[in-house]
């Protein structure tokens, strides 16, 4: 995740910590020493049902049940061994999450073990009772997937009303005090009612707002060769930092980010040193102390099958499955080549991601972008938008 306010407008974020090592933008040159051994925040997908069928589902799910998913005893342990091996966030997702009978139970067993509890969700079901529920189990966050305005939405989600059932359910997290966000993946679809967003996000006092790149697994798949030219990629994040230095300076507390693009990161820093910005420098100290893409490092997944994979779009390899081993034996494991080469990517990198001078902050981006496009998960992230010159350097 690249915070846009947290880099660009300096304005401390709850999640700078985990990101940046910071705990607020006057600590000692806005840094703290991240741990040395970094423990994976997890993407559980507890279940691979859901009630919408959205064209770029990483999942490729369905309004059905799966077979071989754990069970609810096989979930609890699940959590047990994140909490063993120190485990700090996990991220609830699915399919729909909320569809999953244990869903509370294992939001409060995590949370009883020191871990924060996150939902990622479409928002349909968050009814007030629902809502009610995940915040006394002690929920720490909600983020809800809305792909655009009304018309929009409901096309790229396939069913008629999602967008107002979506609304809805926000409206009942802020009314219930239940800390709550909108998540969007940029398309050529929703590019145009970019602007919208953001009025919806001021207009329903929405206070974070995360800004997803498509990535080409499940049925998004389908898409990488729909997917946004560079040059609108670039536009589009300009328009996020253009809106997210307003909120900033009209003292609209917003915590505005992109997710699954590290690119993001140095586009930022590159557009700061345009500007002439003095705190450019400091950017650049956070995005390398950073380290850029984590998969396989910061940020792992688990399905619903059990299948440990490095991140959650990365669904066709996987390192284990803890119905046969702890979570934490099967990440520590490096005697599998692609998890020992995922924790020191940096020489395996080929193409222009080879060639980048910018490896420090980025880490060489998705792999699993690059897999999708070239069959080969070192070569480049063909969504990259930097130009040659850029990642060449004066």
């Amino acid at each position: 995740m690249i915070s846009i306010t947290k880099l660009y407008c300096g304005e401390a974020t709850p999640g700078d910590f985990l990101r940046y090592g910071t705990s607020s933008p006057e600590s000692s040159a806005g840094l703290l020493e991240l741990p040395v051994e970094r423990k994976p925040v997890v993407v559980w997908n507890v279940t691979r049902r859901c009630n919408l069928r959205c064209i770029h589902c990483y999942s490729d799910s369905e309004d059905r049940q799966y077979s071989g998913e754990l069970s609810g005893e096989e979930g609890t342990k699940v959590v047990e061994d994140l909490a063993e091996f120190g485990v700090p966030v996990i991220l609830f997702s699915g399919g729909e999450p909320l569809l999953h009978p244990s869903i509370l139970e294992y939001v409060r067993l995590a949370v009883s073990r020191k871990i924060r509890a996150v939902i990622s969700t479409n928002g349909t079901l968050l009814a007030r009772e629902v809502v009610r529920s995940l915040k006394e189990a002690g929920t720490s966050y909600i983020g809800v997937s809305i792909d655009g305005l009304e018309r929009t939405n409901d096309s790229f989600r396939g069913k008629k009303g999602a967008f107002g059932a979506s609304l809805e359910g926000i409206r009942n997290c802020i009314e219930t005090g239940m800390d709550v966000g909108l998540r969007l993946t940029l398309t050529k679809w929703n590019l145009a009612d970019l602007e919208g967003i953001f009025e919806l996000v001021e207009r329903e006092q929405i206070r974070r707002v995360c800004f997803y790149h498509l990535v080409y697994s499940g049925r998004g798949g389908r898409l990488k060769d729909e997917d946004i030219s560079h040059e609108k990629a670039r536009g589009a994040v300009d328009k996020i930092m253009d809106w997210a230095y307003s909120c900033h300076t009209r003292g609209m507390r917003k915590d505005i980010l992109t997710v699954d693009n590290h690119a993001d990161g140095v586009y930022v820093y590159l557009r700061m040193l345009r500007e002439g910005r003095p705190d450019a420098e400091r950017v650049r100290e956070l995005l390398v102390g950073n380290g850029g893409n984590s998969s396989g490092i910061g940020i792992a997944s688990i399905d619903s099958r059990g299948n440990v994979h490095a991140d959650q779009f990365w669904q066709d390899y996987s390192f284990g499955n803890v119905r046969e081993r702890k979570f934490g034996e099967i990440w520590s494991d490096t005697s599998d080549p692609l998890m020992a080469k995922l924790k020191d990517r940096r020489r395996f990198l080929k193409g222009r991601c080879g060639k980048c001078r910018w490896v420090d902050m980025c880490n060489g981006n998705l792999r699993a972008r690059a897999m999708a496009v070239y069959g080969d998960v070192w070569m480049e992230d063909p969504a990259c938008y930097l130009t040659d010159q850029e990642i060449a350097g004066p």
